[in-house]
């Protein structure tokens, strides 16, 4: 989430403060009018948590380490919640 802040303040000229109260406007905007398993899906990849999350996290750092491999495959058989 930092690095959406980072980039509205960027983009925008807005100072942190009012950047970051923009993004969580339109996230919590999305995640109320999205289906429930897909704003699930939202708070995932921008939490970094569950498989979603570790992909976003992959994606993001151009590699896939030890710890998104296990949150993939912990959420595949079940052994996270």
């Amino acid at each position: 989430m930092e690095e959406l802040y980072a980039l509205v303040a960027k983009k925008t000229g807005l100072p942190k403060a009012q950047a970051n109260a923009a993004v969580d406007t339109v996230i919590d905007f999305l995640k109320k009018k999205l289906p429930a398993p897909i704003a699930a899906q939202v708070e995932a990849v921008l939490s970094g948590k569950g498989t979603m999350g570790a992909v976003a996290n992959a994606l993001d750092d151009g590699k896939l380490d030890a710890n998104d491999a296990a949150n993939m495959l912990g959420d595949l058989f079940g052994g996270r919640k």
